[in-house]
């Protein structure tokens, strides 16, 4: 899940399903019932028809948090008052090895963390270019960026285009965020 209308459709199913719900957040769900095979079937089923998946695996479950965590952090970077190392954030929140998190997170998913990061804030960038009244500068400013010339040129590497150019785009060229890679 990571969207609020995401943890919405997933809360709704769960209560169709009976499910007592003691927590919902983006990526996690606890019920309170006990979940023997035979619902643990039916949430696959129910989960996977709505485009979401099941993560029983330990590591495919901390590749999940790495990647809410990514999305938390570039969605609210300008929000923090001081730059923020992604790879001690990342070994504080999962209390792991940062070297076991990027190489569990890159034989999995075929791209680095930093890389990640990277897509995740062009991806906003694009958000912000297409649907807001922000000037290019004042996006780098609110994604992190030293400058807007670093932003630029990591926009066109990503994208094939300049800023202005995407922003004169009819087509909608965004990514639904679980489908960044």
């Amino acid at each position: 899940m990571v969207c609020n209308r995401c943890i919405k459709v997933v809360e709704e199913e769960f209560r169709k399903l009976d499910l007592e719900i003691r927590k919902i957040s983006l990526g996690e769900i606890v019920v309170a019932n006990q979940l023997g095979k035979e619902i643990l079937y039916k949430i696959r089923n129910v989960l996977e028809k709505n485009g979401f998946e099941l993560i029983e695996d330990r590591k495919m479950r901390t590749i999940e948090q790495i990647k809410l965590l990514i999305l938390y952090l570039v969605r609210n970077e300008q929000k923090t008052k001081s730059k923020i190392n992604i790879s001690e954030y990342l070994s504080e929140k999962l209390n792991s090895d940062y070297h076991y998190l990027s190489t569990l997170f890159s034989s999995v998913e075929n791209i680095t963390i930093e890389h990640y990061v990277i897509l995740q804030k062009i991806e906003l960038a694009k958000e912000l270019l297409k649907y807001g009244d922000l000037t290019l500068s004042e996006i780098s400013y609110r994604l992190g960026y030293s400058s807007v010339a670093h932003l630029s040129a990591q926009f066109k590497k990503v994208t094939g285009m300049n800023a202005n150019q995407f922003k004169t785009l009819t087509e909608n060229t965004r990514k639904p965020l679980d489908k960044i890679k």
